[in-house]
């Protein structure tokens, strides 16, 4: 198991980068695929059509996502943590991933960097 930690920068404020990260009509312009997101700890998301689900766990309006992803039926929780923090440019995102696969590791950090983090850059660059 691993863990990958990252600090990215979204040309945007914390609020419009967190409403696009928990908003279902959002995620789905910024990802091109459908997504089920509630704002509601406890209850299950999917994103990219399935290729990433979970359960949320926390929110903070505007700061904080808390959510524990699914790897097959590995033992210990394997939890993403996003806080969204101002910065002169917009947001800096930090991201906190924990108990990674080990098989699973590079992919899931190309993940981040491309699809995830890189497509909402490339959608708040673009507005």
């Amino acid at each position: 198991m691993k863990d990958y930690k990252k600090y990215y920068l979204i040309p945007a404020a914390p609020d419009e980068v967190y409403l696009a990260l928990t908003n279902p009509v959002s995620i789905e312009i910024w990802t091109g695929e459908p997504a089920e997101m509630a704002e509601i700890p406890g209850s299950d998301f999917s994103l990219w059509e399935g290729s990433i689900e979970g359960k949320n766990l926390e929110f903070e309006a505007g700061k904080k996502i808390v959510q524990q992803w699914y790897f097959g039926d590995q033992e210990a929780a394997s939890i993403v943590t996003i806080k969204l923090h101002p910065d002169k440019h917009g947001t800096s995102a930090e991201l906190k991933h924990t108990n990674i696969p080990d098989q699973d590791f590079d992919d899931i950090v190309e993940g981040w960097n491309s699809a995830y983090f890189g497509s909402l850059e490339e959608f708040f660059s673009g507005l």
